[in-house]
């Protein structure tokens, strides 16, 4: 038998997933690490903890496992996309990495937009320049950190460092490399005119590969920390969103899914280049060669309700560790009890500035419609419908550019509550599908490597092979009309709230 490891670096965990070649869960471990808020609005990580992470919970698998080192074919990786990752002459972390969320560089970006025209970003890179993607972030150290931009010999995203440690190559993939408005996207390669445009060498990038391409075999020391063979390969991989889609089989058009993570993002797969104009959504290349996808993203979806539940929800905390249950299943009850609209209750969750369809820094998170009547339980539904708010905003414009879907999935650890799916039935009108597998990017990481080894002859037949289907949430009846009115008033919040929210950014 022949086994493949998906290796998830994410916002709040690594995960990493030992499976058979037909995607059966032979172990998986995963480790947490922290998330560093120095200023309003800024977020860094330690490049280094994901490396430890990494090796420990590999070899965490491998030894849970007793599996053949030299059966373990190939190795796949995925993880949050934007971040940068800064290494000197002596390959050291310069400084911590500057994550996707943080929103920082908006000084940046309008100088993005002074050297070269929006409508020239969008034709090249696909998407307009944004404070949370790597090239505003480049910028931002090059302006403000001028001694550790001369030390810079290597630029790489947070999965591409990951790379770097496990095989000494200095090299990405194509649907990561969108994400840093760096490359050609409808090319599939660096371009050229942008990296004159901000005067970045080139020779701190890594060669572009294809997700499903071989970048490298373990070096001797990754091999010994992580309990595997020298022989084992790890491929292109791709960013979180791009791995989840093919973890659950969105490879084809018509496609499409809904994750709800750290931040949320509805996705869908296009074997042409779609790009909105007006760069509300992004566009970048997917995992699949010669193929892309558009996605709609929300800063702070899973974020929100973490965020209302470790300040506001301690004893469901306690009550949930004294009982062993997981403490989402009783905020899950609680809010199943409250009626759509939340007695007339919104939430706007720009906790992190918002993407889609705002494209602003400055918008902050919201309760709109507090009353005396309102409990607990109706803010922690208002939270989560403001999230499906938000990304039925993502496959409004969807529909707008044309893309049809005509089957919606749903992952992530929001994608598990039977709740939150149902708002999302309810607002997409559609039926809300589940996989039968759950590893989502980490299995699509590894399907990537069984293509890369040679197991499977492509993504496509990969992914009809080893996904399925495990249930559906169908629309509920007189509840889509109800969310319709609370939908418009959400979008109307933001058009009458956006001149505060520069006001209080400035304060």
């Amino acid at each position: 038998m022949n086994y493949l490891i998906g290796i998830d670096v994410g916002t709040s965990a690594t995960k990493t997933v030992l499976f058979d070649e037909t995607a059966n869960v032979i172990a998986s471990a995963s480790l947490a690490y922290p998330l560093y808020q120095p200023q309003n609005g800024w977020a860094e990580q330690r490049p280094e903890d994901w490396r430890d992470a990494v090796f420990t919970t590999v070899r965490e698998v491998m030894e849970r496992s007793g599996v053949n080192p030299g059966a373990v074919r190939g190795i796949g990786l995925s993880g949050q996309m934007h971040g940068l990752v800064m290494l000197d002459e002596s390959k050291e972390v310069i400084r911590p990495s500057i994550i996707w969320c943080d929103q920082r560089t908006g000084a940046e970006v309008e100088d993005m937009l002074r050297r070269m025209p929006r409508k020239r970003w969008i034709e090249i890179t696909a998407n307009p320049p944004l404070t949370g993607w790597t090239a505003a972030k480049i910028l931002w150290v090059k302006k403000n950190e001028p001694e550790n931009y001369k030390r810079c010999r290597h630029i790489l995203l947070p999965k591409d460092y990951i790379r770097y440690v496990l095989t000494g190559e200095f090299a990405t993939e194509v649907s990561d490399a969108s994400g840093m408005q760096l490359l050609d996207v409808p090319a599939r390669g660096w371009s050229k005119e942008v990296l004159e445009v901000l005067d970045i060498d080139p020779g701190l990038l890594g060669q572009v590969y294809e997700s499903c391409q071989v970048t490298g075999t373990l070096t001797e020391e990754a091999a010994r920390r992580t309990g595997l063979s020298k022989e084992t390969k790890v491929v292109g991989g791709a960013g979180d969103n791009a791995a989840a889609a093919v973890g659950t089989g969105v490879v084809r058009d018509g496609r499409a899914f809904t994750t709800i993570g750290t931040s949320g993002v509805v996705f869908a797969h296009s074997s042409r280049v779609a790009i909105d104009p007006e760069g509300r959504v992004h566009t970048c290349c997917c995992a699949v060669p010669n193929a892309w996808h558009v996605m709609g993203v929300t800063q702070g979806a899973g974020l929100s309700l973490k965020w209302f539940k470790d300040q506001l929800c301690q004893d469901y905390s306690a009550r949930a560790e004294k009982e062993g249950r997981d403490v989402y299943d009783w905020i899950n009850e609680d809010v199943a009890a409250v009626p759509a609209g939340s007695d007339r209750l919104i939430y706007l969750p720009y906790l992190m500035g918002e993407r889609t369809p705002h494209l602003d820094p400055d918008c902050r998170g919201v309760f709109f419609g507090l009353s005396a009547i309102h409990q607990r339980k109706h803010l922690l539904r208002a939270v989560m419908e403001g999230v499906a708010y938000s990304l039925c905003d993502c496959k409004e414009i969807l529909q707008e550019m044309g893309i049809e879907v005509e089957g919606m999935m749903a992952c992530g650890g929001g994608g598990k509550s039977p709740v939150w799916r149902q708002m999302l039935a309810d607002l997409y009108r559609c039926p809300v599908k589940t996989v039968s597998q759950e590893e989502g990017p980490a299995l699509g990481a590894a399907i990537l490597a069984g293509v890369g080894c040679g197991l499977y002859p492509d993504v496509e037949t990969a992914c009809d092979r080893l996904i399925g289907e495990k249930c559906a949430t169908m629309p509920k009846e007189g509840q889509a009309e109800v969310y319709e009115k609370y939908h418009r008033l959400y979008q109307n919040l933001y058009q009458s709230l956006k001149r505060n929210f520069k006001e209080l950014a400035r304060l």
